[in-house]
């Protein structure tokens, strides 16, 4: 695990000082298996949502499939961080059509200034799978629904959270009656919970797409209960909320290439800053002799420039990877902008809402989501999809393994992905491949999971 620095004087504000490896799950490695990248890889924090996206793999879905299936799985069992009611970003490599793309489908403020944010992830993964799917949206959204409607164990990941979270969690009527137990105390991994309400959102959004969601009955009850709680959500601009797709920003690395988030978005903005300390404009590394400090010292001035001076210690958020055998590579981001968001569940629709990105400190979580493809060559095939999240320490692990990328090191070699070292609130997931050999290697200090195509291994629950 990544030992940590605290600023002196600044409380929760940490990032990247040393690394070492640890952790309880080990990367899923693959044979040599160019070019076809076997049957595909995954990995993500929650176990469960990992093994629905390398079910989608196995049932012959694209990369953009298993993020999608895997994103709407969290929803239900990681909604500390991954809710309907937040945002993300993704960015996709398209090894046939050479297309590199970046999806910004963060939560934004109402027009009237509200305490609840517009969501953004429906939208957003339907937009991505819409362009880069080949299964039918259906059989991407039914495993999470399922989960809602019959219901799924707590993993050790959730239970994780919801142990950090409980004073939250007891504020919402909804979150308490699916989390706390008949004691009062929060439910406990292994602890086996179900979401009804959020099914039934679930299955309009199966059955209608976006419009599921973002039009009719659910739309009209979100923007009921934001009126009746101050939040200012209409109607309307659920509606007209729509995902930003653009191409994705270049950034050489030794003798690859890196693809994030375009610097207009405030997680490619911070991401591009902090790369820029540890490799020039040409991609040559500027950071030799201790690529551990220099990711520390990059991390510390980047959050300087920002005038980043303290930060909560759980920012709601998480990220997640995707490789399928055509080498199309998926990486997301997604946040609630604080545990459990709001901690305000729109009543009959299971959605529990985001804070407005322009209240406090919730701004700043869409800042440190950093999803990351990277290719041999332009157009090549992928080397490195993956993602941090959380805070800097999140994005300054991921930068670290870039880093790594363009020193020429194999990142598919065990415990060459380190821990953010505050997991699991950072996390850092991602999927490295030399020459069709791929390693999906979770967080070290967290209980995520790496798995490959139709994996049923267990990771730790």
């Amino acid at each position: 695990m990544l030992r940590i620095q605290r600023f002196a004087g600044v409380a929760g504000l940490a990032f990247l000082t040393a690394c070492s490896s640890g952790g309880d799950q080990g990367p899923s490695f693959g044979g040599e298996q160019s070019p076809s990248f076997g049957g595909g890889f995954v990995v993500g924090d929650e176990p469960f949502a990992v093994q629905t996206a390398a079910s989608i793999l196995a049932q012959g879905g694209s990369a953009a499939d298993a993020a999608t299936a895997m994103y709407f799985a969290l929803a239900v069992t990681y909604p500390v961080a991954a809710g309907l009611g937040g945002g993300g970003v993704c960015v996709v490599h398209d090894q046939q059509s050479g297309q590199n793309d970046a999806f910004d489908f963060l939560a934004r403020d109402a027009a009237a200034k509200g305490a609840f944010a517009v969501p953004g992830n429906v939208r957003g993964f339907a937009s991505l799978q819409s362009l880069y799917g080949r299964l039918p949206w259906q059989r991407d959204v039914s495993p999470g629904e399922g989960y809602a409607a019959t219901g799924f164990p707590i993993s050790r990941a959730l239970a994780a959270r919801l142990a950090s979270s409980q004073d939250v969690i007891r504020l919402d009527a909804g979150l308490a009656a699916e989390f706390i137990d008949e004691s009062g105390k929060v439910r406990s991994a292994g602890a086996v919970v179900s979401n009804p309400t959020l099914a039934q959102t679930l299955s309009a959004i199966r059955v209608q797409g976006p419009n599921g969601f973002y039009r009719g009955a659910v739309a009209q009850s979100i923007a009921a209960y934001a009126s009746a709680q101050g939040g200012a959500i209409t109607a309307a601009e659920l509606d007209a909320y729509l995902a930003d797709r653009e191409p994705a920003s270049v950034v050489p690395l030794g003798s690859e290439v890196g693809y994030l988030p375009p610097p207009r978005v405030g997680a490619g903005d911070f991401a591009s800053v902090l790369l820029s300390h540890l490799v020039d404009a040409q991609g040559t590394v500027v950071a030799n002799e201790n690529p551990a400090a220099a990711t520390a010292a990059a991390t510390k001035a980047t959050l300087d420039k920002f005038g980043i001076a303290s930060l909560p210690k759980d920012l709601g958020a998480t990220g997640f990877a995707a490789i399928d055998s055509s080498g199309q590579a998926v990486a997301c981001a997604v946040t609630m902008s604080a545990p459990f968001g709001s901690a305000h569940t729109a009543q009959g629709t299971g959605v529990t809402l985001a804070p407005a990105p322009s209240s406090g400190q919730a701004g700043l979580a869409g800042a440190f989501l950093t999803p990351v493809v990277a290719t041999q060559t332009p157009g090549g095939p992928v080397s490195l999809a993956g993602a941090g999240a959380g805070g800097p320490n999140g994005t300054a692990a991921i930068a670290y393994a870039m880093l790594k990328l363009a020193q020429g090191q194999d990142l598919t070699q065990p415990g060459a992905l380190r821990s953010t070292g505050i997991a699991p609130f950072d996390t850092v997931n991602a999927i490295a491949c030399v020459d069709g050999r791929c390693a999906a290697s979770p967080d070290p200090g967290a209980y995520g999971l790496g798995a490959a195509a139709g994996d049923a291994q267990s990771g730790p629950q």
